[in-house]
């Protein structure tokens, strides 16, 4: 079993287990995690678990239903780097959800880059309101005005 293919099943069996304290030692300490919701991306271990609480309790019926493997371009520096790709389907207040969680790892195989896409639009849009609500009852964003 390769590091690539230890980090991703262990951050799935996590999620899958909505257990956020087996995630941790997943991140690199400065991981970034670009969201479809927010236009700059969630920095540093803490930020991007306190999104991933706020995700665990936002999705409903949450599955993960494919993984495809292997290497890509990162945004942070434009290295390649191993690679996974983890398709999943949820609902959020009733909303059906498809998405992808793209990890990029680093050499140790540590997850260091993470971006997550959803469909359709609407999704986007009801997600987005139920993570701000969340982020706003974690502390961890202002409440909007």
């Amino acid at each position: 079993m390769t590091s690539t293919d230890t980090a991703v099943d262990r951050f799935r069996t996590a999620v899958e287990q909505r257990d956020l304290g087996a995630m941790t030692d997943l991140f690199t300490e400065d991981v970034r995690l670009y969201s479809p919701v927010k236009f700059r991306p969630f920095e540093g271990r803490d930020q991007v678990l306190g999104l991933l609480n706020v995700l665990l309790r936002t999705f409903e019926d949450f599955r993960y239903v494919g993984r495809l493997d292997g290497a890509a371009h990162t945004l942070v520096d434009g290295g390649e780097t191993p690679a996974a790709v983890l398709l999943f389907r949820a609902t959020v207040n009733g909303r059906e959800i498809n998405g992808i969680d793209l990890i990029h790892l680093d050499p140790a195989g540590r997850i260091r880059e993470f971006t997550v896409m959803v469909r359709p639009q609407s999704a986007v849009h009801t997600l987005g309101e139920a993570v701000l609500a969340g982020l706003v009852e974690d502390g961890l964003a202002p409440a909007p005005r």
